[in-house]
């Protein structure tokens, strides 16, 4: 049975500090080695074939950019979605069930509460909130994105994760 795969990233740590639209808020330093130190950690999560979503927002775009620096991903196979700039799980599942079937696996740089909360809804596992730069995979038993339900969490990838195997 063909399976989708999603993986959800939250962006980078963004800056408060500039008296920019919510839209152009840009990433911190920590937030872009965040993002580099977590996608080298995925490597081995990443399937072979996938389709790259992305807010248009700066910080999740900017997020997007570094993974595919990582990778070795052209920018430009990255597609830009006005429709993922929401907070909202609704949204989000709207767009995702409206996902071509011909993909097997979709990868969304997005935001809060919008991740957490698709997660607690269509995942098998709570989680209180997914930080940012915090990557979730889920697994649907699904041929097609229009009617996925619940899903499996198959892998959380969290900064903090990480922070802490570098200490002990």
């Amino acid at each position: 049975m063909a399976m989708k795969k999603l993986i959800l990233v939250r962006h980078g740590k963004s800056s408060w500090e500039m008296p920019l639209e919510d839209h152009e808020r840009p990433l911190t330093n920590k937030g872009i080695s965040n993002s580099n130190k977590i996608f080298e950690s995925i490597t081995q999560n990443l399937p072979d074939r996938f389709l790259i979503w992305s807010s248009t927002a700066k910080r999740a775009h900017d997020t997007a950019k570094i993974f595919n620096e990582a990778f070795n991903i052209p920018q430009e196979l990255t597609i830009l979605k006005p429709e993922l700039y929401t907070f909202d799980a609704s949204n989000l599942t709207k767009l995702i069930r409206n996902c071509e079937d011909t993909v097997p696996n979709l990868i969304i740089f997005g935001h809060n509460n919008a991740i957490t909360d698709f997660v607690n809804t269509f995942g098998n596992k709570y989680i209180e909130n997914v930080p940012t730069s915090g990557v979730v995979v889920l697994e649907f038993d699904d041929e097609q994105w229009s009617t996925i339900q619940k899903g499996n969490v198959t892998k959380t990838l969290f900064p903090k994760d990480l922070n802490n195997a570098i200490r002990t």
